[in-house]
């Protein structure tokens, strides 16, 4: 998935003063985005994503399809701590053009790390796209250890992780031991740089909402060639 490689941008939702979605700025968001990024997260935590409806979610969707004027590879959220409710909605959601999911690791029940393991099998196997980790321990209360994600990365569905651990002692142990193909991902910006030189291929970041150029500039010295 050499598509997902450099800077993907986590898009917020904007919201109008009535609490409806602004698509008008999300539109402009898109253009302003696209001068530098390599890819479109939808529906990440930025995105608003435990708060919308399922339908506001699909609008969502629809939308930057409609206006994704570059044609950008795009990644979409669907994750939770109920393995079935996470493959219905895959399901039911309409995935055309959609290259990933980016999917959480399951928040509140505090799962075993086999249960982590047994929840992302049950989603790999199921999906019909590949599926990207996302281990965001200050959300989700668990932590997605490096053992469990090297453990997950051998699934043929399971293409890489966006880690927002702040471990890099856990990173660096997912950089020198995972498949060769499977993409470590930076999830915090402030980690972009570290992780990037340890061997991650890229970053998912907020900041990219507003500074797209700047990460196109941090991608373009370490992003690989090969």
């Amino acid at each position: 998935m050499k598509k997902l490689i450099g800077t993907g941008v986590a898009l917020v939702t904007p919201m109008n003063s009535q609490g409806e979605i602004d698509f008008a700025s999300l539109k402009k968001l898109l253009a302003h985005t696209a001068k530098g990024v390599d890819y479109y997260v939808v529906m990440g935590t930025t995105g608003e994503s435990a708060t919308l409806s399922k339908e506001e979610k699909k609008k969502v969707l629809t939308f930057v399809r409609e206006n994704n004027k570059k044609n950008l590879p795009l990644v979409y959220g669907i994750g939770g701590n109920n393995t079935q409710s996470v493959i219905e909605e895959i399901k039911s959601t309409d995935l055309t053009g959609v290259d990933a999911l980016l999917s959480v690791s399951p928040y509140y029940n505090k799962p075993s790390q086999e249960g982590i393991y047994q929840h992302f099998k049950a989603i790999a196997n199921k999906s019909p796209i590949p599926i990207i980790l996302y281990n965001v321990p200050g959300r989700t209360a668990s932590n997605l250890t490096a053992e469990t994600t090297l453990r997950l990365s051998h699934h043929k569905n399971i293409i890489g992780i966006k880690e927002a651990s702040g471990n890099l002692e856990q990173c660096m142990k997912i950089a020198r031991e995972k498949p060769k193909d499977f993409l470590l991902i930076s999830g915090d910006d402030l980690l972009t740089l570290p992780i990037y030189t340890m061997g991650g291929v890229g970053i998912i970041s907020v900041l990219a909402n507003a500074l797209p150029l700047a990460f196109q500039k941090l991608s373009t010295v370490f992003k690989p060639t090969n």
